[in-house]
């Protein structure tokens, strides 16, 4: 197919055959595995994993795209959902769902958050995702890269940075480097919010300006008697805080 990547959409199309059987090594699909791929695209993915499932499930959202795929997938044993991935409802599927995908830089932070949503009938997600976002996923309290986005991932997912790939494997070529990302969910939340809406608001709050203390940013949520109670410095910033801290300052919140 013939398609000019569409800048709204941030498509970006993987080539790089070895690239590619790098990725399905990592995902290891199985037969019978409920799968679901976001933005396939023109098949990078597509292709070798409906050779291996007994049935794929595909979320897009670019009606060219869509039309291409009801004809070049015709027969095969693929269930096509023209549907905006922000939007989707993917615990509809079922559960113990496999999510997968070449997901659009512009709104890769936003499809993870709502994937948060629907955790909980997820087995696993492998992405690929801006180098720098996978980069700040996997971050350890401390450095330059740790966010509000490590904390909320990290809270319930356990993530592994798989490899690097340059902007060469794509057309159009990113400007950016990019990596592949294993995420799977904790069997057993490591730290337990009581009330994980005051989690992410405390989460929130903390890095909504990081360079300035906790004293500061978190002012209005927890006083000089929180803190000394939670034996935690005032002077620290967001960026030293462990997700278990972040769990211990919303529970005493709570």
């Amino acid at each position: 197919m013939k398609h000019i990547a569409k800048k709204r959409f941030g498509q970006n199309f993987l080539t790089d055959q070895g690239v590619i059987a790098s990725l399905i090594m990592a995902i290891a699909p199985k037969a019978d595995d409920l799968m679901v791929e976001i933005g396939p695209g023109l098949g990078a993915l597509t292709k070798p994993l409906l050779q291996r499932l007994n049935l794929l499930h595909v979320v897009e959202v670019d009606r060219d795209i869509i039309a291409w795929m009801e004809k070049a997938y015709l027969n095969q044993s693929i269930s096509i959902h023209s549907a905006d991935a922000l939007k989707f409802d993917f615990t509809s599927l079922g559960r113990n769902l496999r999510v997968t995908g070449n997901l659009p830089y512009n709104i890769s932070t936003p499809i993870l958050f709502h994937l948060l949503d629907n955790v909980a009938a997820i087995t696993d997600m492998h992405f690929m995702l801006q180098k720098e976002v996978v980069e700040r996923m996997v971050a350890s309290p401390s450095t330059p890269a740790y966010g509000r986005l490590s904390v909320m991932l990290q809270y319930k997912l356990k993530m592994d940075y798989l490899i690097t790939v340059p902007p060469e494997a794509f057309e159009p070529a990113p400007k950016v480097e990019s990596a592949f990302v294993r995420c799977v969910p904790h069997a057993t939340l490591p730290f337990v919010a009581s009330d994980e809406r005051m989690f992410a608001k405390v989460v929130l709050a903390g890095f909504g300006q990081r360079r300035k203390t906790l004293r500061n940013t978190l002012k209005g949520l927890l006083d000089d008697e929180g803190f000394t109670a939670l034996n935690i410095s005032s002077q620290l910033r967001a960026e030293n805080l462990s997700v278990e801290d972040f769990v211990r300052i919303s529970n005493y919140l709570s």
